[in-house]
């Protein structure tokens, strides 16, 4: 039995669940929520090319606060997308995330070569 409630900011927006901006937790929805939150994003990019991260030095490279952090590593957690042993790491499925973003990463690299060029 699935809840109406909407997931709370310290709780991982997951497929299935009402999450922001979708009543049905439809899974692109969930990836939404649980990606705009503020650090995710950027806990994915420090955690990209295998490094394996303690706390402090994940928080140092991430510029996030501890109390974020902490929330986001466990909402990331939850979501299959960071795993923690010895520090903390892209989870299998976090770094099919991370090739998913490819695109954008190379679009988002044209855009500043053409901005630069200003064109």
């Amino acid at each position: 039995m699935t809840s109406d409630r909407v997931a709370t900011k310290n709780e991982a927006p997951l497929p299935g669940r009402p999450v922001r901006g979708s009543s049905t937790g439809q899974p692109i929805m969930a990836a939404l929520d649980l990606l705009g939150r503020r650090g995710s994003l950027r806990i994915v990019w420090e955690l990209r090319d295998g490094a394996v991260l303690t706390f402090r030095a994940l928080q140092a490279a991430a510029e996030l606060p501890p109390g974020t952090l902490n929330v986001r590593l466990a909402e990331l957690r939850a979501a299959d997308v960071v795993a923690a042993d010895n520090g903390y790491r892209l989870s299998p499925r976090g770094v099919a995330l991370f090739e998913a973003l490819a695109p954008l990463l190379s679009w988002s690299q044209a855009w500043a070569n053409d901005l630069a060029e200003g064109d």
